[in-house]
């Protein structure tokens, strides 16, 4: 019986390799994916590694673009330097668009504009012949050289004022005989008479100027004294010689008007 159960036992163990060969042969199917793992612990910190090393020669600055490391943030501001030497004067602009026209003026007084011809005021008037101006009368001329808005009428040697203000007047006469002149300012009594005593014979150039100031229509002349000429001899040599040329030239003009 103990053979017996040997046998068979051996008989089993021969035949289990042929079992298990069939079994592998056969068409089974695959089985299921497991689930993935859990990730494995944190590895320790590795040594820290040795400093740079100076390299003699050349430096590739590529290599040192790609080993900068990140940009740090903004400093403070640094204190201001000195101011700089003045650069060179730079060539002039073109010219640049006219501006745009002003306001208008107002009236320097009833009646009067305030445009450039009439706030601008001048005259020069000239007399050239034989005969002496006439005693005590205003002197009339024979050419205007300048005379704007025509305020000044040559025929009867009369200034009218169109625009108050501060003028200037003056004269001129040449003449071979004595000569006395006076500036006129209507409505004052007294007059501004310069004269020249001549007793020489010869061309003297007699001259006075004065700066008046005037109102709107007020008038200013000029004109020929014989009562000023105290001396006799003065009279009689005046009229022995009255026919020699006399040249009497009257000049006027705004100084500034009166606002």
């Amino acid at each position: 019986m103990g053979a017996d159960l040997v046998c068979a036992v051996l008989l089993a163990a021969a035949l289990l390799p042929s079992a298990i060969e069939g079994d592998v042969n056969c068409n089974g199917r695959p089985g299921e994916l497991g689930p993935p793992g859990r990730d494995g612990l944190a590895g320790m910190k590795g040594q820290k590694g040795e400093p740079a090393v100076q390299v003699d020669g050349p430096v590739d600055t590529s290599m040192l673009l790609r080993l900068r490391g990140d940009k740090g943030s903004s400093g403070p501001q640094g204190p201001m330097g000195p101011k700089g030497y003045r650069g060179d004067v730079g060539a002039a602009g073109m010219a640049g668009q006219p501006g745009s026209p002003g306001p208008v003026g107002t009236h320097l007084n009833p009646g009067q504009s305030s445009s450039n011809q009439e706030t601008h005021s001048a005259f020069s008037v000239r007399r050239n012949v034989t005969t002496y101006p006439p005693f005590n009368q205003k002197i009339t001329y024979q050419e205007a050289v300048v005379n704007t808005n025509n305020n000044f009428a040559i025929n009867t040697g009369i200034f009218t004022c169109r625009t108050p203000g501060f003028y200037y007047f003056t004269f001129h006469s040449i003449a071979k005989v004595s000569m006395c002149l006076g500036l006129v300012k209507a409505g004052e009594v007294e007059k501004i008479v310069f004269c020249d005593e001549n007793t020489r014979n010869s061309e003297q150039v007699l001259s006075g100027g004065v700066v008046l100031q005037l109102t709107a229509g007020q008038k200013v002349w000029l004109e020929s004294y014989r009562d000023q000429q105290q001396n006799p001899q003065i009279q009689k040599d005046s009229d022995a010689r009255d026919l020699r040329e006399k040249l009497i030239i009257f000049n006027g003009f705004l100084i500034f008007s009166n606002s």
